[in-house]
């Protein structure tokens, strides 16, 4: 916590980080804070200024602006708490990523260009086009020996012309910035210009797990990690995962994977056998009804089981020069898929008005038109349509 003044306070708002609609609130200026503003690939801190929570806070030039939902008044003295969860995960994260950039150069000569600290997990962006697994594993070996050597991390600042800047790793300082600089060095490994918040010793971190690589950006290569509480976090859902898996499948975690192979094999002769009877379920239907003695100009069918072939082979089957075909297949509660088939000019002047009709959308060609229903409940209406239009073809019938 932090006892402080308001220097100013005017309306402003503030677009949701998910995206959405602008949020109404004020933008605050203390005369100091302890909330860090985004910046340098780390995300800002949260908080309260008094009781009012603290939604974002970002930097213009030398002020960090607190952005809140509830006015203050200029001149106020205010009590600034830091959400310190949040912000000691960041310091382990920025922490842990120096400390890997600086391995990473000095072991394989991979130089980092940019980083991102992520809400589940972080990557760094390694100038090199590809980073083998032995390189993984010998990478987050070392990085751990540092962290057990309790190697401690220590902060100065120097004047921005001070010569010694030169030497400091760095991808150079914002255009706005103004005043000394900001020196991280972790003892006999890595100086760094940095405005992040920090650990103050390697064994603060507690653990760095590097989870692999991804493809970057032309000839770049992306390192995933994950730092300190997020590893522990990490092996609690990976360890609450395989306890549910034990007790779904009735076996050793060992055997997870082979058991889940089966299972698919499984699946796919399911699918494969169900896919062959609703073959013969359709050419069935078909042959069902060209068997009546009396021929109908209209032929409707609904089936909750059902695909788009099971509906075309019924209709080739049936045939399409006199009769008039809808098929739909689905859950009758929710989206489908149906198929108006038949002669040409009829399908091409009634399948806009049946797709409209279910809430759908659909195209067709040569007397078939098909799509998805959103509305299979509204099949009746599509029915009766149809079979005002066939009266209207053929009166006598």
């Amino acid at each position: 916590q932090f006892t402080t003044r308001v220097v100013s306070c005017r309306a402003a708002e503030l677009r949701p980080e998910g995206g959405g609609e602008p949020v109404s609130g004020f933008q605050v200026v203390l005369e100091d804070t302890i909330l860090f503003p985004e910046g340098g690939g780390q995300p800002d801190d949260r908080g309260l200024i008094g009781d009012v929570p603290v939604l974002r806070v970002t930097r213009r030039g030398a002020e960090a602006v607190h952005f809140v939902p509830a006015a203050l008044e200029p001149g106020a003295e205010v009590l600034l708490s830091l959400d310190w969860e949040r912000r000691f995960d960041h310091m382990q994260q920025h922490s842990g990523q120096h400390l890997i950039s600086a391995i990473a150069e000095q072991m394989f000569g991979f130089k980092t260009t940019s980083w991102e600290l992520g809400r589940q997990r972080s990557v760094i962006e390694l100038d090199t086009p590809l980073v083998t697994a032995e390189q993984v594993v010998a990478l987050e070996k070392s990085v751990n020996e540092k962290i057990r050597d309790r190697v401690p991390v220590t902060v100065r600042e120097l004047a921005a012309d001070d010569p010694e800047v030169e030497t400091v790793r760095s991808r150079g300082l914002p255009d706005d910035h103004v005043g000394p600089v900001r020196v991280v060095d972790i003892k006999g490994i890595d100086s760094n210009l940095c405005c992040g918040t920090h650990v103050s010793n390697l064994s603060d971190l507690q653990v760095i797990k590097l989870l692999g690589m991804e493809k970057g950006k032309k000839n770049k290569t992306n390192l995933v990690f994950l730092a300190g509480n997020r590893v522990l976090k990490s092996i609690e859902q990976s360890h609450n995962t395989e306890k549910a898996l034990t007790s779904l499948l009735k076996n050793g975690p060992g055997e997870h994977v082979e058991a889940v192979r089966r299972l698919q094999s499984s699946v796919k002769l399911l699918q494969k056998n169900n896919l062959n009877l609703l073959r013969d379920i359709a050419v069935l239907i078909a042959r069902d009804f060209k068997s009546k003695p009396a021929p109908r100009q209209l032929f409707v069918l609904h089936r909750k089981e059902g695909d788009s072939e099971f509906m075309n082979i019924i209709a080739n089957e049936i045939g399409t020069e006199e009769t008039l075909l809808f098929l739909t297949v689905g859950d009758e509660k929710e989206a489908g898929l149906f198929l108006l088939a038949g002669p040409v000019e009829a399908v091409e002047n009634l399948g806009p008005r049946v797709a409209e009709l279910l809430g759908g959308k659909g195209a067709g060609k040569r007397g078939r038109f098909q799509g998805k229903a959103a509305k299979m409940s509204r099949r009746g209406e599509v029915q009766a349509l149809l079979q005002e239009f066939v009266s209207r073809q053929n009166p006598e019938t």
